[in-house]
């Protein structure tokens, strides 16, 4: 995708038609009959799934790998565009129990599988649950220690890739050897030192570093660290996403527990910002 040096914006109707026209261009490299029938219907599964990029798309990770997904109609895109989607919630396999419970289940198979056990009447069946139960919630940011170590081992140097957490979609380019997401929160608008954040740990500990990957001290509004802005703008956005995907269809249990949790929080920000006035006597 070419775009003219001076052009500052770009809408998304745009993004769309340039997305629509890459995918066009592409041909497969085996030109049989069967081969050409199935990239046909890719093309066509493909540019039904485009109008929802600017929204969200449905994506079901596996625990078992970076890249593995289950494959719905919305990872063709990336495969098309020859663009790798990457996730890192991963289950140790230093830990034989957590393999044994999760297998190669996907994150909805897994939450099915919780709730089936928990239900039995078998006893090893009821504990193999409560492990699995016990993985989601002891890696409920979505990144382990394992999966960050095979994320940084399978990417690329200079690969520009997609990596995918807590329900957000990020552009991810291994440099000299490190991760970095680029940041696109709304607070950073007018940071122009602000680019890349890297990725480097699971407890959210990270940098902000500049276009040429230099580290970036830039000052908060307000006095502000640009981490806590960043926290608390993404947690706007958070809900208002959850809002939108409430309206439009069934929320999953972990994007309830953010509606929830960001609800929560616009709340306690409103009472701090709105105390009530006390009744006259």
């Amino acid at each position: 995708v070419k775009l003219p040096p001076q052009k500052e914006l770009i809408t998304a109707e745009e993004l769309m038609a340039h997305l629509g026209n890459c995918i066009l261009a592409t041909q497969p490299r085996d030109t049989s009959e069967g081969l050409q029938l199935n990239f046909q219907q890719n093309i066509s599964d493909t540019m039904t799934v485009l109008p929802k990029l600017s929204t969200g798309l449905d994506v079901n990770v596996r625990f078992t790998g970076v890249s593995d997904f289950e494959y719905t109609p919305e990872c063709i895109v990336f495969d098309l565009l020859n663009i790798p989607l990457y996730h890192g919630w991963l289950v140790d396999p230093q830990s034989p129990e957590q393999v044994q419970a999760v297998g190669k289940l996907s994150y909805n198979q897994l939450v099915e599988k919780i709730i089936t056990c928990k239900q039995a009447s078998d006893s090893s069946l009821v504990s193999e649950g409560l492990v699995a139960e016990q993985f989601l919630e002891s890696t409920a940011s979505q990144l382990t220690f394992h999966g960050l170590c095979e994320l940084t081992a399978r990417a690329r140097e200079g690969e520009l890739g997609v990596f995918f957490r807590n329900n957000h979609f990020s552009t991810m380019i291994k440099h000299k050897g490190h991760l970095y997401l680029l940041v696109t929160d709304q607070g950073f608008l007018r940071e122009e030192r602000v680019v890349w954040e890297s990725l480097h740990s699971v407890d959210g500990d990270s940098c902000f570093c500049d276009t040429d990957f230099h580290l970036s001290h830039a000052p908060g509004k307000d006095g502000a660290p640009p981490d806590q802005r960043l926290q608390q703008s993404q947690v706007d956005q958070d809900f208002m996403v959850a809002m939108s995907l409430h309206q439009g269809q069934t929320l999953l249990p972990s994007v309830l527990s953010d509606l929830e949790l960001a609800r929560q929080l616009q709340h306690e920000e409103y009472q701090q910002h709105h105390p009530h006035p006390h009744p006259h006597p």
